[in-house]
């Protein structure tokens, strides 16, 4: 028995596990080398719920804890990262902001598009000047006619493309550093609208007019998360009303690195359903293959990296769930939001790496899945923190322990 689950969350966990094996895993291989969105799949995901898993109903979402949606990110990227990227994105980076920091007029009129998987929404953050440093944020947002005047650009922005729904950070106060750094909701329509229209979700009409100047740039060609979108988010003298405001002015960098603690959480749980994918891929493999007349799963080697693969994966999921549980229950989860991140993330490269190094030649080609694991398990230690980053604030944190444990003894020092 777990202590995170319950029979509800196992259910779930079948119901996501099936839905990824009937009609994930036949069309993934095709969806990542033509770098396809899985339109037709974004439709019967937001059919079940899912892009509002933990999204409390009276705004669309289906009203289930964290440890759920948690759930719905690992299942999926158990058999494919690009479709658990596309709902993590959209509900942790895209549609959150809006929930923890938003009027109840700014929930009201984008949280249930978005929870109902109606359109698609991103969080623009990283610049080419701003990556791991989100301080030196370059966007700007000039006050107009009672509004703010929007420009600059985000790159390497998941739905930049095909969502309609957008936070984005700017500077309104250069003087005040990051203290000066603010969000801003805005919308721009999606670039696939005939697959939209196709499929019954990706577009609202509602949200007419769009923010003008806001506008994709052209899509990323990428190693790994193929059918995920990426892409430049640009912002060209685009006016945005105050009351698309996320937030109080200034408020923006801690809001969006509370965001960003989360998001860590989830990136955790991509990587912990890729690690785990490619162990059972592996452990599959090695069970029916033989080699010289036995079985490959017969070879201590083979039987010592199959039992490191386990054991490692065991102790990444006791990380992500265990952060998730905190945050659940309200307590705080930056140190341990990062302890997830990078052990799993790291992880999943290596098991990864392992499955395609126990299958030989075979686990290099796209025949098996493992090959495409590795190539999606590469982002997860750079995206949302990279793994330098996550050590800054787990060194930061350990540190700042220490110094407060030797404060009330330096207090009662007498010279």
């Amino acid at each position: 028995m777990s202590p995170y689950f319950t029979d509800q969350h196992e259910s779930l966990r079948h119901e996501v596990r099936d839905f990824a094996e009937s009609e994930i895993a036949p069309v993934a291989r095709e969806l990542d080398a033509q770098s396809r969105f899985p339109w037709e799949n974004v439709r019967k995901m937001a059919e079940r719920g899912w892009f509002g898993v933990n999204v409390p109903e009276q705004y669309g979402g289906l009203g289930l804890d964290y440890i759920s949606y948690i759930l719905v990110i690992e299942e999926l990227a158990r058999v494919d990262a690009s479709h658990a990227i596309t709902i993590s994105a959209h509900s942790t980076l895209g549609m959150s902001p809006i929930l923890a920091f938003g009027t109840e007029a700014q929930k009201q009129r984008f949280v249930p598009l978005l929870a109902g998987g109606r359109v698609l929404g991103g969080f623009g953050l990283t610049e080419p000047a701003a990556g791991s440093d989100a301080g030196s944020t370059r966007t700007v947002a000039v006050r107009e006619n009672g509004g703010y005047r929007l420009n600059g650009s985000k790159i390497f922005i998941t739905h930049a493309g095909v969502g309609e729904i957008f936070v984005v950070t700017a500077v309104t106060d250069r003087e005040r550093g990051t203290k000066g750094i603010t969000s801003f909701i805005v919308t721009k329509e999606t670039t696939d609208r005939e697959a939209a229209e196709r499929v019954g979700v990706g577009h609202a009409p509602e949200l007419e007019p769009f923010t003008p100047g806001v506008r994709a740039g052209k899509k990323e060609d990428k190693m790994g998360w193929r059918a995920s979108d990426t892409r430049e988010l640009i912002l060209e003298d685009a006016p945005v009303p105050a009351e698309q405001r996320l937030g109080e002015e200034g408020q923006g960098f801690i809001n969006f690195m509370k965001t960003l603690d989360a998001g860590r959480i989830g990136i955790g749980a991509l990587s912990l359903g890729l690690a785990q994918g490619a162990y059972e891929q592996a452990l599959r493999y090695a069970s029916r293959e033989e080699q010289d007349g036995r079985r490959l799963a017969d070879a201590q080697g083979v039987q010592f990296s199959l039992a490191d693969m386990a054991t490692e994966i065991a102790a990444a999921r006791h990380l992500v769930y265990h952060a998730a549980w905190l945050k659940e229950h309200n307590q705080p989860f930056t140190r341990e939001a990062a302890f997830a991140k990078l052990f799993a993330s790291e992880l999943a490269m290596r098991a990864t790496t392992r499955a395609v190094q126990l299958m030989g030649a075979r686990g290099y080609t796209s025949e098996y899945p493992v090959e495409r694991m590795m190539r999606d398990a590469k982002i997860c230690e750079i995206g949302e923190g990279t793994s330098e980053v996550q050590r800054m604030v787990i060194a930061r944190s350990i540190l700042r322990d220490v110094t407060a444990s030797l404060e009330p003894a330096a207090a009662g020092t007498t010279t």
